[in-house]
């Protein structure tokens, strides 16, 4: 499957979560057996590390279809962007998505700015340059910010060699940006 057709069935799965038609599919004890075999996701999702905003949940998968990746602000460092690349390299995943969601509290410290205590700071300067685009005074500024990043780290991860951006180029990975609404549980794509 390209990278095209499994961002659409995460899609639908989402649409399925949103609606209230769940299907949990790939969550039996012969999945499980399978899958402690060996694994081979199909996609990869750089997510926030919200408690509500679980991937596998959000888009309706199950054990072995998705390996996500989660850290505060959905940032992009050497130790998450090595964890894509593993995915990518040595698992077969043909597509990451960067899902940012809304009412992001470390998006929303970001915007705050002054000094952040321990190392939230990190955080806090790794979304600086989304801050930085979107006017203080836009309303709805957190989530503004919150779309901003996915954008920045989604082309971010396009351009990084050299394993994605080499797979990107050759057409064997897609990387998609998307944003999910903690009110209604629906996904949108983040171009």
């Amino acid at each position: 499957m390209s990278g095209n057709d499994i961002w659409q069935e995460l899609l639908s799965g989402n649409k399925r979560f949103a609606e209230g038609n769940p299907t949990h599919p790939n969550q039996s004890i012969a999945r499980r057996q399978e899958m402690a075999k060996g694994q081979n996701p199909r996609a990869a999702v750089l997510a926030c590390a919200d408690s509500r905003v679980s991937p596998e949940i959000v888009f309706d998968q199950g054990l072995g279809d998705l390996f996500v990746v989660r850290v505060a602000g959905n940032v992009v460092n050497d130790p998450i962007l090595g964890s894509l690349e593993y995915a990518v390299e040595h698992l077969g995943t043909r597509l990451i998505v960067v899902l940012g969601h809304q009412r992001c509290g470390a998006v929303a410290a970001a915007c705050a700015g002054g000094e952040a205590p321990g190392h939230i700071g990190s955080l806090v300067q790794a979304l600086a340059p989304a801050v930085d685009k979107i006017s203080a005074s836009e309303e709805g500024r957190v989530d503004w910010v919150a779309k901003e990043n996915v954008r920045m780290m989604a082309k971010s991860l396009r351009s990084c060699g050299p394993i994605l951006e080499k797979w990107v180029r050759q057409g064997k990975l897609e990387v998609a940006g998307a944003f999910y609404d903690l009110d209604t549980g629906a996904v949108e794509i983040v171009e």
